[in-house]
């Protein structure tokens, strides 16, 4: 019976996984819609957090650290910033709906690229489940009555840098032999290096709307809150992929939960400005 508990472990992953993508949805689209904050401040923000995460989960040897070369994590540092970054543009661009929608086209992208990159083959009920998932993002697309060209860009550069950097991230475990701790624990300072010298280009550091601007006790709780949230959605990610498959995530089901939860989401909205 040696499968029960490490069906009853995969079955928690994916639900931690679930609950913490909901709540990083929404907590970052109030983020960007009532303070303004900066979209790649925040993704800072959440690299930072992720880092700090696991050197304190490092220190309290709930892992143990495996010496790896810059090199071998670069290319996975590079997408990860590309997959966060792209990912926050697209919600903050387009309707919570449509965001998630376009990110269930990363399943197709991923079938297509291991098929095609990697040489493997996938079942054909895997490969049909994939027409529906494609015709419905294609058609909230084009009927979506606030559709945005700019927001559309943003979500199809996601999906392609998000499918690449989940296919590197099994891939990486594998080549590396290293569980998704370890991996993280080099990747996200890595990440958050590369985005510390690419924010003060593109948003303000200083005064109104910068990370060290006048903002609100409130506000800097909900921007820490949004980091320890993003930490556990990472976490699980790696975790998922690295004892399933790149294809296991993401959960197409979790755009219909949101596409529920987005009513409520509106309905929230109103209340406040009434």
């Amino acid at each position: 019976m040696g499968w029960v508990p490490q069906r009853g472990r995969l079955a928690a992953g994916l639900l931690a996984n679930l609950a913490s993508s909901i709540c990083i949805v929404f907590l970052n689209k109030w983020l960007y819609v009532w303070l303004g904050f900066p979209n790649l401040t925040l993704t800072l923000v959440h690299f930072a957090v992720t880092w700090l995460g696991l050197y304190v989960c490092q220190a309290l040897n709930i892992f143990a650290p495996k010496s790896l070369r810059p090199r071998q994590v670069l290319p996975l540092a590079l997408s990860f910033c590309g997959f966060v970054v792209f990912t926050n543009l697209s919600l903050q661009n387009n309707t919570i709906g449509t965001y998630q929608l376009a990110k269930a086209m990363t399943t197709p992208v991923i079938v297509l690229i291991q098929s095609w990159a990697y040489g493997k083959t996938f079942p054909s009920r895997i490969k049909l489940t994939l027409i529906p998932i494609t015709l419905g993002v294609f058609l909230n697309s084009y009927y979506d009555v606030k559709f945005n060209f700019l927001g559309i860009v943003f979500a199809s550069v996601g999906v392609l840098v998000t499918s690449l950097y989940q296919v590197w991230v099994g891939a990486k475990q594998h080549e590396l032999q290293v569980n998704s701790m370890q991996l993280l624990y080099y990747q996200a300072p890595m990440s958050c290096s590369m985005l510390f010298c690419v924010v003060p280009f593109f948003e303000p550091v200083f005064g109104e709307g910068g990370i060290f601007g006048p903002w609100t006790l409130s506000a800097v709780f909900m921007v820490l809150l949004s980091g320890i949230i993003a930490f556990m959605v990472n976490l699980s990610i790696y975790w998922i992929i690295g004892n399933t498959s790149p294809v296991t995530y993401p959960f197409p089901y979790l755009s219909f939960l949101l596409l529920a939860a987005e009513k409520h989401f509106c309905i929230i909205q109103s209340v406040i400005v009434i």
